[in-house]
C-alpha cells in the first residue's frame, strides 16, 4: 500500500462481537499510532439504552468528528486505525428501522478510507448487555455489511482467525 497522505485511515467494520474493538488497539499499538474507539458502544454506556432512529445521524456524525479530531493528534503516525465508520451506522438503520435517512447516505457515501477490513463472523458471539442481541443478528448485520460494500464498489479485506491471525493478514496488507 502507498502512502499518499500524511495519515492513512483504516476502517474496521464488522458486526457485532467480531473482534474490531480488540483489533484496532492491537494494530496501533503494532505501528505506533493511535485509533479511534466507537462511539456507539459510549453512547450505550451513557445513555443507558440502545439507540433511536433519531440518534443514528448524531452517532455517525460524532464518530467522523472524532476520526478527524485525532488524525489531527501529533500521535497520530502513518494510520489512523478506526474501530468503525459512519457505514456501519447506515448499516446498522438498514437492519433496525428498514431504511437511512438522506444525510446518513450521505455519511454513508463519503466512505473514504485507504482500507477497509470486515471483521469475520468466526469468532464465538458474547453477550455484553445492551449492545448485543443474538448470532442470529451478528450474522444478519455481516450479511448487510457485505452487500453494502459490494453494492457501494468499496473493496474489503474479510479478516478471520483468532487476533494473532487477523494482525498478521492486516500487516501483510499494510507492507
Amino acid at each position: 500500500m502507498t502512502r499518499s497522505s500524511p495519515i492513512e485511515r483504516i476502517a474496521i467494520l464488522g458486526a457485532e462481537s467480531t473482534g474490531k474493538s480488540t483489533l484496532a488497539p492491537a494494530l496501533a499499538a503494532r505501528y505506533g499510532t493511535l485509533w479511534v474507539p466507537e462511539y456507539l458502544r459510549e453512547f450505550v454506556d451513557t445513555e443507558q439504552r440502545v439507540p433511536h432512529e433519531d440518534d443514528q445521524l448524531g452517532i455517525a456524525r460524532t464518530q467522523r468528528a472524532r476520526e478527524d479530531a485525532m488524525a489531527a493528534l501529533p500521535g497520530a503516525r502513518g494510520f489512523l486505525f478506526c474501530d468503525t465508520t459512519p457505514l456501519m451506522t447506515a448499516v446498522y438503520s438498514r437492519i433496525y428501522w428498514g431504511r437511512v435517512p438522506p444525510t446518513l447516505l450521505d455519511l454513508e457515501a463519503a466512505h473514504d478510507y485507504a482500507l477497509t477490513l470486515v471483521a469475520g463472523v468466526d469468532l464465538p458471539w458474547v453477550p455484553d448487555g445492551l449492545m448485543r442481541e443474538s448470532e442470529e443478528v451478528r450474522q444478519r448485520v455481516h450479511d448487510c455489511l457485505l452487500a453494502v460494500l459490494r453494492e457501494r464498489g468499496i473493496p474489503f479485506t474479510l479478516l478471520a482467525g483468532d487476533l494473532p491471525q487477523r494482525l498478521r493478514q492486516v500487516e501483510a496488507l499494510l507492507s
